[in-house]
């Protein structure tokens, strides 16, 4: 099978191409497949670069479009990016084709400011590129409602499969000598769709209830200017940090320094996939009831779940989890561990050897 994506996690950090990457290692070892993969930017160790990021929208998807080698008869196309891929159909006839349903290109443009005349298009292509489509993956229940409803697509061409998480590189941390206990973690990208706004609108709340409480926010986007404005509007800027991107490794130090972790979303997440790694590290993360990220904690603890777009409700749950009712590192690890990349990888094997015959 060939997978096909948007950028390699290294060259451009965010969830669709950490999935991607995360993928792509998973499925490279298994002996009974053999697997390539394609995308922006440097690769991992037997993936392929269409070359670097950046540069026009039309030139990198005629790129990704045209680019590789011709691909043996019945080779499983896996496409995670509605622009960029090969067709299904070539010179060797017409490969099976299975799409990554990440989240509506389209809607998400909307969200975050752009015209419509933009979001018609990019429907358009997310439309056009589907056509023929032999099987869609989504990574919850609540995206294949929202395949069928929007996109049309019939259910029994929809496959449910929930995301695996690194538990090699996201793990518990030695604790921070001197590190507060008192800090709430944020890792998200800075786009409106994401409910920072809300989270710092409830952050007085949390001070009030405890004063030495501080805000981390890592992440960079489109909506940092208007965040930053509002936190010192709000009178809490000596208690907010802005991050910006971090490391892995930076990110694995700034989990052990903190006592849980809050992802606010208020649309489109198909699953947050940052509430596993949050888990992993041995945090428990307070999750919206946004989309599929219910289902990384449900299991869990029900109660890390709160009303989306809510600021009391999460301010409420902040304040309690501060107070220690949240599960401790030993069974935030052992749920991580329940979403393996082995069992994802498993199951997108025997989904592929099903279209393949």
């Amino acid at each position: 099978m060939h997978l096909s994506g948007s950028e390699w996690f290294d060259a451009a950090p965010g969830g669709l191409n950490r999935y991607f990457t995360d993928l792509f290692q998973a499925l490279a070892p298994r002996p009974e497949a053999t697997v390539s993969a394609s995308a922006f930017g440097d690769p991992p160790a037997g993936g392929h670069s269409w070359g670097p990021i950046g540069g026009s929208t039309a030139h990198r998807a005629a790129t990704a479009f045209a680019a590789g080698a011709r691909l043996p008869r019945g080779t499983v196309l896996d496409r995670h990016f509605a622009l960029y891929g090969r067709p299904a159909i070539g010179v060797r006839g017409r490969h099976p084709l299975v799409i990554h349903f990440h989240g509506p290109w389209a809607a998400e443009s909307r969200l975050a400011g752009s015209g419509e005349l933009a979001a018609r298009a990019k429907f358009a292509v997310e439309r056009l590129r589907g056509l023929g489509a032999d099987r869609f993956v989504v990574l919850s229940e609540q995206f294949r409602d929202l395949l069928v409803a929007d996109y049309r697509v019939r259910p029994d061409r929809i496959s449910v499969i929930p995301p695996g998480v690194d538990l090699d590189r996201f793990r518990p941390g030695a604790p921070v000598p001197g590190a507060s206990t008192r800090t709430v973690l944020c890792v998200r990208r800075l786009e409106r769709r994401m409910g920072i706004d809300r989270l710092l609108r409830a952050w007085p709340a949390v001070l009030a209830a405890c004063p030495e409480a501080r805000l981390v926010i890592v992440g960079t986007g489109s909506a940092e200017p208007e965040l930053r404005e509002l936190a010192g509007d709000s009178g809490i800027a000596g208690t907010v940090t802005f991050e910006g991107w971090a490391t892995d490794e930076r990110l694995t130090e700034l989990y052990a320094r903190a006592e849980l972790t809050v992802v606010p979303s208020v649309a489109l997440e198909g699953f947050g996939l940052i509430a596993l790694e949050s888990l992993a590290a041995g945090r428990a993360p307070i999750v919206t009831d946004c989309g599929g990220l219910p289902d990384s904690v449900r299991g869990l603890d029900p109660t890390l779940i709160v009303p989306a777009g809510e600021v009391e409700p999460l301010a409420a749950r902040i304040v309690a989890a501060l107070d220690g009712a949240v599960p401790d590192l030993a069974r935030c690890r052992a749920h991580a561990e329940t979403f393996s990349w082995d069992a994802a990888a498993s199951r997108h094997l025997a989904l592929y050897a099903e279209l393949a015959r």
